[in-house]
């Protein structure tokens, strides 16, 4: 099966904020939107910032990969610790600006993101979008966490996303490729997909001999497990 990593749905909503290590409530509001009521009787309204369709059944994909790097994008603004609903302007605004459909997904918002977000926040006078962006040796910069984060997206020639280095495991390098394994997340030395060291070590196998099994380290292993163990939680 060929696949599309713009269009071809991979991940269920929960299978993607598990990926993220974010809310399953707070990818769905990014992936379709919501609509709130305040105690005053006025709706809130807001749209969705990442590519997704609805499933017709619950845990079905609706996520493609490049809806998976948006909402990565989105994660890292919230590791910085600004609310998504106090940013959703600026990200228009980028959007907007860099004149791109997927720019969340971009390599743009890498190179240009940060500008445009300085540019938009002394404009408007956006705190919100301020606190994502620094201004280092005259050049404006995302913030380091940010940056972090950013920088494990690999780009392919289309200047979008097409690698993922997922941010949860402090060891083990785990990425997300939508050409390999149907996007399911792969250990980066070797290439095992995570879940068959998983299934090995759930089935009986002590953690020594998956590693051995997989080319890799304890500390990999166990790396893993710690995350799979707090998701499951």
């Amino acid at each position: 099966m060929a696949i599309d990593r713009f269009t071809t749905p991979l991940y269920g909503i929960a299978e993607a904020a598990g990926y993220l290590a974010i809310p399953a409530s707070t990818f769905t509001s990014w992936a379709f939107g919501y609509r709130r009521r305040q105690r005053d009787g006025r709706a809130i309204r807001a749209e969705p910032v990442i590519t997704a369709t609805r499933a017709e059944r619950p845990n079905e994909a609706s996520v493609p990969f490049i809806g998976l790097a948006e909402g990565y994008a989105l994660a890292a603004f919230r590791q910085a610790g600004v609310p998504l609903q106090r940013i959703r302007p600026a990200i228009d605004a980028l959007q907007r600006e860099l004149g791109l459909e997927h720019a969340l997904a971009s390599r743009r918002l890498f190179t240009d993101g940060a500008e445009v977000l300085y540019d938009y926040a002394e404009h408007v006078g956006d705190d919100s979008a301020r606190e994502l962006v620094v201004v280092r040796n005259n050049q404006r910069v995302f913030t380091e966490i940010v940056q972090n984060y950013l920088r494990r997206v690999h780009f392919a020639h289309d200047g979008y996303a097409e690698v993922i280095t997922l941010p949860q495991y402090r060891v083990a390098e785990v990425t997300i490729d939508a050409r390999h394994a149907f996007g399911r997340p792969r250990f980066a030395r070797g290439g095992a997909k995570i879940e068959d060291a998983i299934d090995l070590f759930r089935a009986g196998e002590p953690v020594d001999v998956v590693a051995e099994e997989y080319g890799l380290t304890r500390d990999e292993i166990e790396d893993v497990l710690r995350v799979a163990t707090r998701t499951a939680a």
